[in-house]
């Protein structure tokens, strides 16, 4: 067991079949052996990782985005985010990519809040979101149909933080950077 109470397995990977590929993930057919020697197989879906910031204002606000996500249908209230365009991509650069095409922010200093793993029942991807300050404004580079159409919010981070608590906030990775960000 490591530091964080991760336990090495005796499971074993015995193979993947890839079954579907697009240019954002890779769905994979996995087959392991358990420790009892059965085998079985799950549907795994294989993703370069995401990286996200919470823009935080020195007055107190943050700058969250409005956007459509296909998966549940409607807009959402959510911290400035996007895919690594590569695996192994530096990630403080992207995060800063995507705080500039989004909402139109530099952050003069980026700090790693958290690394997690998504959905780790179905997915192996991992966001990191980092806590931007000493913000600046620059124009942005909004990149496909659900960030042409989102709006762009500055809401007090206590108003954002009791949105989180009667659920008008539902998205994981701005629930997790708002909950981080507490006063």
């Amino acid at each position: 067991m490591d530091s964080l109470g991760n336990r090495p397995t005796a499971f074993v990977n015995l193979g993947e079949t890839l079954t579907f590929q697009n240019p954002v993930f890779r769905l994979m057919n996995v087959c392991f052996a358990a420790p009892s020697g059965e085998t079985f197989d799950r549907d795994i879906i294989r993703h370069p990782g995401a990286v996200a910031v919470l823009p935080l204002h020195e007055d107190g606000t943050v700058t969250l985005v409005s956007q459509f996500r296909g998966a549940v249908g409607m807009d959402l209230l959510e911290i400035p985010a996007g895919l690594l365009d590569q695996i192994g991509e530096d990630q403080p650069a992207a995060a800063a990519r995507e705080l500039r095409e989004e909402v139109g922010l530099v952050a003069g200093t980026l700090k790693l809040l958290i690394s997690y793993h998504a959905a780790v029942g179905f997915t192996d991807e991992r966001i990191t979101i980092y806590l931007g300050t000493h913000l600046s404004s620059v124009p942005t580079d909004l990149q496909g149909p659900e960030e042409s159409h989102m709006s762009v919010h500055r809401i007090a981070l206590t108003d954002a933080l009791a949105m989180v608590n009667d659920g008008r906030i539902t998205d994981g990775k701005t629930v997790i950077a708002l909950l981080l960000a507490r006063p």
